[in-house]
């Protein structure tokens, strides 16, 4: 049986260091948990940016990979978090996408004393706990109490 897909929608490809520090780690800790993870940066890096319409090109293929992934995990840090990984979490709600987010910023970006970002970003998740599917650590993703074992579970 195929592993579950996941997009992992993160602003951590634009820096060299983030791309070599953080996102290994994210994507070795949701592998281990079984999953198929799509990362953005590595699938679509092959694109040469000084060929004209590059960007476009880069945006369609994301774009297409929300639309057949299984899943989606946001990272959402920032105040407010990355303008393209909201796109694409937005895309995977209104594809009706299980989405799951990852925040360890303590910061708030709120206009809600319930949510610690805008209330919009929570509109895919369930009206009662959604606590269940926001991730404050790495080691959490594995917790199996959380949405998303429970998810990979039950696939």
């Amino acid at each position: 049986m195929a592993r579950p897909s996941l997009y992992l929608a993160s602003p951590y490809g634009f820096s060299p260091h983030w791309r070599a520090r953080l996102l290994p780690d994210f994507i070795t800790a949701l592998e281990e948990i079984g999953l198929d993870v799509w990362e953005p940066f590595s699938r679509n890096g092959q694109v040469d940016l000084a060929e004209p319409g590059w960007a476009w090109r880069v945006a369609q293929a994301d774009l297409q990979d929300v639309r057949d992934a299984d899943a989606l995990l946001a990272i959402v840090n920032g105040t407010p978090p990355d303008e393209g990984v909201m796109l694409e979490l937005g895309a995977a709600i209104a594809l009706g996408k299980p989405v799951f987010l990852y925040r360890d910023d303590f910061r708030r970006c709120s206009d809600s004393e319930d949510y610690p970002l805008n209330l919009m970003v929570f509109s895919g998740l369930p009206q009662q706990g959604w606590q269940d599917w926001l991730y404050g650590s790495i080691d959490e993703l594995r917790d199996p109490s959380k949405a998303l074992m429970r998810w990979i579970g039950s696939r």
